[in-house]
């Protein structure tokens, strides 16, 4: 997803922003996914001490509505 973000901002500077909303969307999409992502993988795993008491389906159902409320927000943003 970073990757992705970062061939989007590369795309912009070599041919230029003119739909800038769409631009932001794009990479702040793929930013807020990979943040998501690696929050639910630092609840799931088994050796962090600080989420023992977190069941895994919790995590990933915390995973599941944040996404979904960034993409909305998003979709919301490019009107």
């Amino acid at each position: 997803a970073v990757a992705t973000a970062l061939i989007q901002v590369a795309y912009m500077g070599l041919v230029g922003s003119f739909p800038f909303n769409s631009f932001l969307s794009g990479v702040l999409s793929c930013i807020g996914t990979a943040v998501l992502a690696v929050c639910l993988r630092i609840q799931v795993n088994k050796d962090n001490k600080e989420f023992k008491d977190l069941p895994p389906e919790r995590a990933f159902a915390d995973f599941v509505l944040c996404n979904l409320v960034l993409h909305l927000v998003i979709m919301n943003f490019l009107g």
